[in-house]
């Protein structure tokens, strides 16, 4: 988030955004400085973290780990029998145990943490965000600044980050054991790999998406994570690039259009940038990141069109 922060706080009678927004109410609308980062694509099946593995994780016994999934807690899926977790049901399942250790009634738990799955950001690393809570409030920021809560005690704070970090060594055997049997692994092998690879190694997620484009050029999900990850490390052109093949192949696909935009945006191609977003509205209307960015775009330069454009993100989110 180029540096800035955000922050969201959860309790039954707060409306949540799932975007950013400045601490103090700007002169205009929105904040200029405050764009939408690029989207990411996960189509395929993870193969994700065992219950032991998860267990091990958070510090808990897996009995531990199969009760708080029964209570609904989150919603792994199941591979030959077994539970496999992605990266975001192992941060749910941290919050989660924060807030029942906290003695925080289950039916709340769930209903705080429903909202916490749909407010986590997308097409945005998640190791940048944080969650506390304190009193009646979870406060989830993307960012880095300090966690001043209210009146109360603080229940937990945690950086996911820091689950990112305890991860990592799963993930560096999983690269081994993925390099052994190389020869024998396909695209899609690849991409699913480098879909789980994000969070603790974005080095080798990237390489993972380059090998599954070789076996399969036309890998349209695999050009634009590998895309969105260069546009990260601020490799614009090479990220520009591969959002361009993506269309080639994928002329509607949102997400690809959206990501162009943006990194048009980064590299000072504002009319072009501005283009791409009307062509994502034109696949989707309903996409409202691409409306919140044009109405950046307009700010100086129409108004009325930004306003418009305001109003149609505020409407598309506003029951989020």
């Amino acid at each position: 988030m180029d540096g800035r922060t955000s922050e969201r706080v959860y309790n039954q009678d707060i409306k949540i955004r799932p975007h950013p927004r400045p601490p103090h109410p700007p002169r205009s609308p929105y904040n200029q400085d405050i764009k939408i980062r690029p989207h990411v694509l996960n189509v395929a099946a993870m193969a994700g973290y065992s219950t032991r593995e998860v267990a091990t994780l958070l510090g808990m016994s897996a009995a531990h780990v199969r009760t708080l999934v029964r209570a609904g807690f989150a919603a792994p899926e199941r591979e030959q029998g077994e539970l496999r977790f992605g990266f975001q049901d192992v941060v749910l399942l941290r919050t989660a145990k924060g807030l029942c250790d906290a003695k925080i009634a289950p039916r709340r738990v769930r209903r705080v943490l429903d909202k916490l799955r749909r407010e986590l950001p997308h097409g945005r690393p998640l190791t940048a965000v944080s969650i506390a809570a304190s009193g009646n409030k979870l406060v989830v920021r993307d960012g880095v600044a300090p966690y001043n809560p209210e009146n109360g005690q603080v229940l937990f704070d945690f950086d996911v980050a820091t689950l990112a970090r305890k991860v990592a060594p799963l993930s560096a055997r999983k690269i081994k054991a993925a390099h052994r049997s190389a020869e024998e692994k396909t695209a899609a092998d690849w991409f699913s790999l480098g879909s789980e690879l994000e969070i603790s190694s974005p080095a080798e997620a990237r390489d993972a998406y380059r090998r599954a484009i070789e076996l399969d050029p036309r890998h349209v999900e695999a050009h634009v994570n590998l895309g969105r990850l260069l546009h990260e490390a601020s490799e614009l052109a090479a990220a520009r690039s591969h959002y361009l093949v993506a269309l080639e192949h994928a002329p509607e696909n949102v997400v690809a259009i959206f990501n162009l935009g943006v990194v048009l945006e980064d590299e000072g191609e504002l009319d072009g940038a501005a283009t791409a977003y009307r062509r994502a509205l034109t696949v989707d209307a309903q996409f409202a990141d691409a409306h919140f960015n044009l109405a950046r775009l307009y700010e100086h330069s129409d108004k009325q069109r930004a306003l418009r454009h305001l109003a149609a993100y505020r409407k598309l989110t506003e029951h989020k």
